[in-house]
């Protein structure tokens, strides 16, 4: 029997998979081809491991190998053992294999091996592919050996390390999981709900929910969870990595969410949803802005974005997706839309809309691999009474943390950040409830310098840090932009007068 694997170990194991590939491929490539080969391996030891647990109960390799014993079904021929034992145009047959076990289970895994060029031996030579298969056969990635939580602890470990390594297009790949996991705090989903995330990534945001009812000891399986992304790739990783979570249930979908939502109710309208959280692409300019203006599931209803901006058309789309009763939602934004001139009537739409809870303002650096700052609106459908008409707003640029270039909250940060969300009154210079009268006076910007003052910065030097300066040109801009709207409006007042 193979012993327990630590998470260092399983850590090690899957980064020594990346390191055979380094130098032969771009690193923002291996995910197409490590986390395949990953799942490929564990379901076959898990199969194994399940028809010996059959086995000692009928004692029969016929009764043992029924589908009823299985998660998964591995047809014959297409189990790890028989791609192992391959030495020629290895990238086809486990292609093949990794096709036929799609097919076998087309209620759960159509599609979830992805897109990768497994044919193309320029790039994925027999020998490179020989030696990634005896890499991963020298660990038994069975549930006695590596538990589900550990296994996606590593999963998730190597998903950061390729975010690392894939320089501006992590963004895309993954979200600050510290933040994650203070957004998911923020929205206490509970047993039985539904979770959506509409461009999930590799579906991170939807496994933190799952993890926190988890680690409250509530009962996280009967959570149903959904997310939708674009890259064909990605959403193959995010299948995987639920799977390996031990989540069963999970539904990804693969599409645009703004063209093609993937989730509608019976009358072909959206569905809605309890709890969503999403890290929208930021300011993205190839979308169809011309069929959002005329939108079948009425998604515009406060107006059409500009075309070099979507970010209020994935607001939109997310308004139109809670649940009239139940939903709320923490959304991940570039301070941008909180003040953008372009954005102005839109932002008006939003802010009369009264689903507005709290704007959340962050340090540097949570953007993965961007030194932005970030902002987190909350949403809800259904306020509670002292809370309708009003909006709290907390500046929070200080709660960070910095180590070894990478940005991230500290749980202290985050009890702090709580702890003003959920008591919703005001706190000197750092948090402060305003009215949407007190918000619609300053023109309607949600700019967080115009209702919280900057906290003195944790720099004990009498020098300006970046953060200090970015905040002051900040709360200038926001300024800047109410006083000419103000001026405009004015204006236009005079000359119909």
């Amino acid at each position: 029997m193979s012993a327990r694997i630590s998470q260092r170990e399983v850590e090690n194991y899957l980064w020594g998979a990346a390191v055979i590939l380094r130098g032969l491929i771009d690193a923002g490539d291996y995910k197409q081809y490590i986390f395949p080969l990953v799942f490929l391996k564990r379901i076959s030891d898990v199969y194994d491991e399940e028809h010996a647990a059959a086995m000692e109960t009928y004692g029969d390799d016929e009764l043992a190998s029924l589908p009823e014993n299985h998660r998964f079904a591995i047809p014959t021929g297409c189990h790890w053992s028989d791609v192992r034992e391959v030495t020629e145009n290895i990238g086809a047959r486990v292609l093949k294999a990794m096709r036929a076990i799609e097919s076998a289970n087309p209620d759960t895994l159509p599609g979830v091996f992805g897109d990768g060029d497994w044919g193309n031996k320029n790039l994925l030579p027999d020998s490179t592919l020989a030696d990634l298969i005896e890499h991963f056969s020298t660990e038994t990635l069975s549930i006695a050996n590596l538990p589900e939580d550990e296994l996606g602890n590593g999963y998730e470990y190597l998903i950061k390390k390729f975010a690392d390594d894939s320089g501006h297009t992590a963004q895309e790949f993954y979200t600050n999981r510290t933040l994650v996991h203070l957004m998911t705090l923020m929205l206490e989903p509970q047993p039985g709900e539904s979770v959506y995330d509409p461009t999930c990534g590799t579906g991170g945001m939807l496994i933190s929910t799952a993890a926190e009812l988890k680690r409250q000891g509530k009962e996280w399986r009967n959570l149903r969870l959904y997310g939708q992304e674009l890259n064909y790739g990605t959403s193959a990783i995010a299948r995987m990595n639920l799977f390996l979570h031990g989540i069963a249930d999970g539904q990804i979908a693969h599409g645009d969410t703004l063209a093609r939502p993937a989730f509608l109710n019976d009358k072909g309208g959206l569905q809605t949803f309890d709890v969503v959280l999403a890290n929208p692409p930021y300011s993205i300019k190839a979308w169809n802005r011309e069929a959002f203006a005329k939108d079948p599931y009425g998604r515009n209803v406060w107006g059409v974005p500009p075309q070099g901006r979507a970010d209020y058309a994935f607001f939109q789309h997310i308004a139109k997706s809670l649940d009239p009763e139940t939903g709320r939602a923490a959304i991940l934004f570039p301070h941008g839309v909180l003040f953008r001139r372009e954005e102005a009537s839109l932002r008006e739409a939003l802010v009369k809309s009264d689903l507005i809870e709290c704007v959340l303002g962050l340090g540097a650096g949570l953007f993965y691999n961007s030194p932005m700052e970030a902002v987190v609106v909350t949403l809800r459908a259904s306020k509670r009474a002292e809370h309708k008409g009003k909006v709290l707003f907390i500046n929070a640029v200080n709660e960070v943390a910095r180590e070894q270039a990478q940005s991230f909250l500290r749980d202290t940060h985050q009890r702090k950040i709580l702890d003003a969300y959920r008591g919703f009154s005001d706190i000197d210079q750092f948090a402060a409830v305003a009215t949407l009268g007190q918000i619609a006076n300053k023109d309607n910007s949600l700019a967080l310098p115009l209702y919280v003052a900057a906290p003195p910065s944790s720099d004990s030097g009498g020098g300006v840090t970046v953060t200090d300066a970015v905040a002051n040109w900040r709360d200038a801009a926001a300024r800047s932009d109410a006083s000419v709207t103000s001026v405009l409006a004015r204006l236009r007042t005079a000359l119909t007068a």
